[in-house]
């Protein structure tokens, strides 16, 4: 089949590459216009000989009419962080499908990943749909259940299951379409939810929270943005860590909440509500990762003032 790739970054690098190795005619690529480092989907469309486009905006009458000299059976949204219209949807012979990183109607939104461990699922996936003009809000094709496991962090959880899985589902999912057995199934909307892109505000930890909520976040914030927290109004970002709930009063008796009460080489415990933090991995706002235990911490600190 012809296919256009709509997309940007390792996944939408990764999707092109699939679709090449088994055979199928990748059409163009479209992917967003670059702030930072060089696209990686930009630079394997362009290795691969691909006509591939970088249009600010996919409304653009230039960026629909590429799509048409295409000639693409469908369109494959491999992450993508553009607006798509629905107009530019509907080029495709067979129009455009989305992977999303959720059980949608569940997780809608750009953090549906890290969302699912924060707020403590045992289990998310990732669907692929037909988009619309609504965020994640089009009709789903096919969905696919992965395990959340207690030590899963975002990292883990997308490189280490959803990325690859989802690469494949795409693939799947085209051919389901190409063929006409795809099915379309409108979401169920009294389930559906709506979460905001993980910013400073809600990646900050608040020691007074339960362990096992501060814990959820350090893991659903690891690798990025990461989790954070204070000393001496320095910012302290957490990333590796442990829980450990304290069985009785003795185990907290005359701990303050947010203070590290122990240093060794397994990293630093931090007292939270109901129990520790053990923190392997850190890095302060100006520095890189390093072992929490050769942060400079002292035993008595308080963070989070």
């Amino acid at each position: 089949m012809r296919v256009a790739i709509i997309g940007q970054q390792d996944f939408g690098k990764a999707t092109l590459e699939a679709f090449l190795r088994r055979g199928d005619t990748v059409a163009a690529v479209f992917c967003a216009p670059e702030k930072g480092r060089p696209d990686p989907l930009r630079l394997a469309g362009e290795a691969a000989g691909v006509p591939t486009h970088q249009f600010p905006k996919l409304s653009d009458p230039a960026a629909q009419e590429a799509l048409r000299a295409a000639n693409a059976d469908i369109g494959i949204m491999a992450y993508v962080t553009q607006f798509v219209p629905q107009d530019f949807c509907n080029i495709p012979t067979f129009g455009t499908i989305q992977f999303h990183p959720s059980l949608l109607p569940l997780h809608r939104g750009a953090s549906s990943m890290s969302w699912s461990i924060i707020v403590g699922r045992t289990e998310t996936g990732f669907s692929i749909f037909r988009p619309t003009d609504g965020l994640d809000e089009g009709p789903v094709i096919k969905t696919y259940t992965v395990p959340i496991e207690p030590e899963d962090t975002l990292g883990s959880l997308y490189f280490g299951k959803i990325f690859p899985m989802g690469v494949a589902g795409l693939q799947e999912v085209a051919d389901m379409v190409v063929r006409g057995t795809a099915p379309a199934i409108a979401q169920y909307e009294p389930d559906a939810g709506y979460e905001g892109i993980i910013r400073e505000a809600e990646s900050q930890v608040h020691w007074a929270s339960h362990v096992d909520l501060t814990y959820n976040l350090i893991r659903g914030c690891n690798p990025a943005p990461g989790a954070w927290t204070t000393l001496n109004g320095k910012k302290l970002f957490l990333f590796e860590c442990r829980k450990r709930i304290a069985r009785t009063f003795s185990e907290v008796k005359g701990k303050k909440i947010g203070q590290v009460v122990a240093i060794d080489g397994n990293g630093v415990s931090i007292h939270g509500q109901g129990g520790f933090i053990e923190v392997q991995r850190v890095r302060w706002e100006d520095g890189k990762k390093i072992a929490a235990a050769e942060a400079g911490l002292e035993v008595g600190a308080m963070l989070g003032g």
